[in-house]
């Protein structure tokens, strides 16, 4: 019976669809190549997917970064060999002498040496006949990721042989750099690892000997691998090229956005770069154009602050704004609140900066300050087209401050964002930039605060000791205490293990203020109460700080109180209540 070709067993896994592999057996027929590898190229399917399929088709094990031997193994057996780094880099392997440990139940059964190839086409009939031809003793072969390899010569190679950079500066042979198989492989290599350790962001920097890639993991940058700096023009057009920038221009930011497919996932890719001293810093944002909105629970909020949230926004106009530094989940949420808004019963349009996820049945519109479509001049023309619900991506300036403003006042519901370290801190803010008092009062139904902490990793949490504990559980007040499951913390601290590579943190949870504005607070903004006495008028009506969110959180086991330290401080920066009260209505200190 005739075995199932490879193309065949990776459609019927359904790793990749029928179009693919249709696709790519047109590639190889024009420029050959192993179909694997060409399907990977395309961005058709993981290099991980692929190898898994190998393995178990030619029985070989796959290489591991953990039992990679010290490179000056790797150096001696080339050399041994008389071959140059260089030929290597072309076969995309490495090989090693290796004597297994002595058992030591067994010490009198000496184990045989090996040598150990791993190499990402272990057939190659080059590769094979050198190793007969220099190894007299057994040969065990391995399948390995690039990536892997590309790390493993990366010591070995004079002047970066592996990613092949030009010799000029101009832009044909820039183009023609990017277009290598060493440059895209590298290139994709990196988009695939930023996938598979869920990336939100991909961090390219040019040093004076090499350039190095980091990637946001939850929020906090990992230095991903490191490669000679003659490789960087090539790999930096290869990124333009993705993005539809310009590369020949060097010398000026460019900002760059295009819709790719990498490991069989289609991905949007946001790309930034700057001009610095020793080349272009990159930064790339990777969105999935098929995420799922989590929920608002998922995300983090209570039952009580989602239903709160959610009946702020239902209401049929005035103003509710999300605030929190960058990246701390606003978008996220302000996507999650319209997508339960959108009933079809209302119309509802977006002006944002750029578009991040696609809302069927949103109308949205994306600002484009180089040809005049700026926030302001976008809400302008939003308000001709007869919505009831607006979401303004961030009210920077005061004209559309005062659009978003008669907005509100003309019936509409608007959704918007500003940057604060705390909600009630948004009021000030609208009056800095121009906004009255009374008019505050009047369209101001809510202002939500955020930040985003670290989930703690499930497998290596451990109770902390009892120092620690006795000192976290000082800080819970006793209304606090009363909120928590049977009234009791449960602290957990972050270790590490290999879910989490090493971190400790598995994913993200948001830290949430809510600050509905009754009538009491908006009597005290028309009366321009500071932000301290709205803070203790608000409290006194149940309203939680995000530091004493946190602290609800970490007493139940979702994140550490050194996460919560890290992401807000060391103390809650609203507990300081002032001694009188607010226009005459008692508060609780």
């Amino acid at each position: 019976m005739k075995s199932p070709r490879i193309g065949e067993i990776l459609v019927e896994r359904q790793l990749i669809r029928p179009a693919d592999l249709t696709n790519a057996l047109s590639v190889q027929e024009d420029v050959g190549g192993p179909l694997g590898l060409i399907l990977v190229r395309l961005g058709a399917l993981s290099e991980n997917d692929l190898l898994a399929v190998l393995s178990e088709q030619l029985g070989l094990a796959v290489q591991t970064r953990e039992t990679m031997p010290p490179p000056d193994l790797i150096d001696a057996f080339i050399s041994e060999t008389a071959t140059a780094s260089g030929w290597w880099s072309e076969r995309q392997a490495v090989a090693w002498r290796h004597t297994p440990p002595v058992d030591e139940d067994e010490p009198e059964l000496v184990p045989a040496p090996r040598v150990i190839c791993a190499a990402v086409q272990p057939l190659d009939p080059m590769l094979r006949n050198l190793l007969e031809q220099v190894s007299e003793i057994d040969v065990e072969w391995r399948l390995a990721p690039r990536s892997l390899i590309g790390a493993a010569l990366e010591d070995l190679r004079a002047g970066g042989a592996g990613l092949t950079t030009p010799g000029s500066t101009d832009a044909a042979r820039l183009r023609e750099a990017a277009e290598q198989a060493p440059v895209i492989d590298f290139v994709n290599a990196v988009f695939a690892e930023a996938l598979h350790k869920r990336a939100s962001d991909v961090h390219i920097e040019p040093f004076e000997d090499q350039f190095v890639v980091r990637m946001r993991v939850d929020g906090i940058l990992h230095t991903a691998r490191t490669s000679a700096r003659a490789n960087f023009d090539a790999v930096c057009s290869r990124i333009k090229l993705l993005s539809g920038m310009d590369i020949g221009e060097r010398r000026l930011p460019q900002d760059g956005r295009q819709a790719v497919r990498i490991s069989g996932q289609e991905i949007d890719l946001r790309v930034s770069t700057l001009p610095a001293t020793w080349g272009e810093s990159i930064v790339m944002r990777l969105l999935g154009k098929t995420s799922r909105l989590p929920e608002l629970k998922e995300l983090g909020f209570s039952d009580r602050d989602a239903a709160t949230l959610t009946g702020l926004v239902d209401q049929p106009n005035g103003i509710v704004l999300i605030t929190g530094p960058t990246g701390s989940g606003k978008t996220t949420t302000i996507y999650r609140l319209l997508s339960a808004l959108n009933d079809g019963e209302r119309k509802i349009v977006t002006v944002e900066d750029p578009v991040e996820l696609d809302l069927p049945g949103v109308v949205q519109v994306h600002v484009r300050s180089d040809i005049g479509l700026t926030f302001a001049a976008g809400l302008r023309s939003i308000l001709r087209q007869d919505p009831e619900v607006i979401m303004v991506g961030e009210i920077r300036d005061p004209e559309t401050a005062r659009i978003a403003v008669q907005a509100a006042l003309t019936g509409h519901m608007v959704i918007s964002t500003v940057h604060t370290n705390s909600a009630l801190a948004a009021i000030s803010r609208l009056r800095d930039l121009g906004i009255e008092d009374y008019l505050l009062a009047d369209v101001l139904r809510g202002v939500a605060g955020q930040r985003l902490a670290r989930r703690i990793c499930d497998v290596c949490s451990v109770s902390p000791d009892r120092q620690h504990a006795e000192t976290y559980a000082h800080a819970l007040t006793a209304k606090l205490r009363s909120k928590l499951p049977g009234g009791e913390p449960v602290w957990r601290d972050s270790v590490g293990c290999r879910k989490c590579n090493g971190t400790g943190f598995v994913g993200r949870l948001g830290l949430y203020e809510i600050a509905p504005i009754g009538a009491d607070i908006s009597a005290a903004i028309r009366h321009r109460a500071s932000e301290r006495e709205l803070i203790t008028l608000a409290r006194s009506q149940g309203f939680t700080t995000m530091f004493e969110d946190g602290l609800l959180k970490a007493a139940t086991g979702r994140t550490s109180m050194a996460e919560v330290y890290r992401v807000i401080g060391a103390s809650d920066p609203e507990d300081a209540p002032v001694s009188e009260p607010v226009l005459g209505v008692a508060v609780n200190a």
